[in-house]
């Protein structure tokens, strides 16, 4: 790690989560976020509208020079923590870091500008579970330039108003810019439904070629791996509000006649849990602020925070269900809603295993 790399928190950043969480707890609560699961919508537009344009979230990774906030990863995890502690539906992860972070890449200014100001969110098609190395497509193009072909399992491609499609061709992977509304993008039903995932069809549908070969491999790693670093800051959010929330409701449920939180073996669980919380704020501040600096060891933090976060969110809300007892089993309370984004995102922007192996990779670790 690169000495001048600062994981703790700035002013502006603490400043920052205060603002989006005082929207996300006014608009964003969980009787609204479970709402999306009885009316089938894919996203809550009120509250993305505030996010986006009246906060300006969705323009802070654009630069200033294409209409945006020009700031860095540092900020973007910081909302995304809050996003995660919320499990808001919005796109924020998907148009704001994913897809603006390859057509930064490629200087698509055009379509960066409508990003920054809310106008429009994008959608890189890919698989959720693709991971920053050796992805594939399954679309190719025709000879007049015609896009064809289907790839299931894209996350926010419902939400999109533009997609980013990679495409095979001669010279390897092209990347194509294509209206959401020339697709057939069929919903798929998702463990996580504040997350849906949808299958994207082309059929001889036109494009406008944003780069090909190197320059739109390089973009779409680029768009994937900072993905992927900060996924493992909302995963961290998601592990805070299960401490917070189980600590707390420990502190008041009586058994026996006694408050369970004073039971040894309750306390022993949630320290445990308060280690591995810490450990992931640590590893996903890591990847964020290795991002950006753009340390030459951006990839490695990645992965390392991808491989640990994820598994922690998930033991996070499955101790959260658990210590909560009868009531956390049910639909009314909203443990089940973090449950599911957790176990959801565990698999999404690659496994924890393909990120261990990757990590083993990137230090040189030879399999045992």
């Amino acid at each position: 790690m690169s000495a001048e790399l600062d994981l703790l928190y700035t002013d502006v950043e603490e400043a920052l989560r205060d603002s989006v969480r005082r929207v996300l707890t006014k608009r964003c609560g969980p009787d609204r976020v479970a709402e999306v699961y009885d009316t089938g919508s894919t996203t809550d537009d009120a509250a993305w509208q505030v996010l986006a344009s009246d906060l300006g979230l969705a323009a802070l990774l654009v630069s200033e020079e294409n209409g945006g906030a020009g700031a860095s990863a540092r900020e973007a995890a910081v909302v995304l923590e809050e996003l995660g502690r919320a499990v808001a539906p919005v796109p924020f992860l998907t148009s704001s870091v994913i897809a603006t972070t390859v057509l930064e890449k490629l200087g698509a200014a055009d379509l960066l500008e409508q990003l920054a100001n809310g106008e429009k969110t994008a959608a890189l098609v890919l698989p959720f579970t693709t991971g920053p190395d050796g992805f594939t497509t399954a679309v190719s193009v025709s000879g007049a330039g015609e896009l064809s072909g289907t790839v299931t399992s894209v996350a926010g491609a419902l939400a999109a108003d533009v997609l980013i499609v990679p495409v095979a061709s001669q010279g390897g992977l092209d990347l194509f810019e294509v209206p959401a509304d020339d697709a057939r993008i069929t919903a798929v039903s998702s463990l996580d439904m504040t997350r849906q995932i949808a299958d994207v069809e082309l059929i001889g549908v036109a494009g406008t070629r944003l780069a090909t070969g190197a320059e739109a491999s390089n973009a779409v790693q680029a768009g994937l791996e900072t993905g992927a670093a900060l996924l493992a800051s909302e995963q961290l959010g998601i592990a805070q509000w299960c401490l917070d929330a189980t600590v707390e409701y420990l502190k008041v449920r009586k058994q026996f006649g006694r408050v369970v939180g004073g039971f040894q073996a309750l306390k022993h669980r949630l320290a445990d849990l308060y280690v591995m919380v810490e450990s992931a704020r640590a590893a996903a501040r890591y990847a964020a602020a290795s991002v950006a600096a753009q340390d030459p060891d951006s990839a490695v933090a990645a992965s390392l925070a991808q491989a640990y976060c994820s598994d922690v969110a998930v033991f996070a809300t499955e101790e959260c269900v658990q210590l909560h007892g009868g009531i956390g089993m049910t639909w009314e309370h909203p443990a089940h809603l973090y449950l599911k984004r957790a176990k959801a995102s565990q698999i999404g922007l690659g496994t924890p295993g393909m990120h261990r192996k990757r990590l083993a990779e990137l230090v040189d670790l030879p399999a045992a």
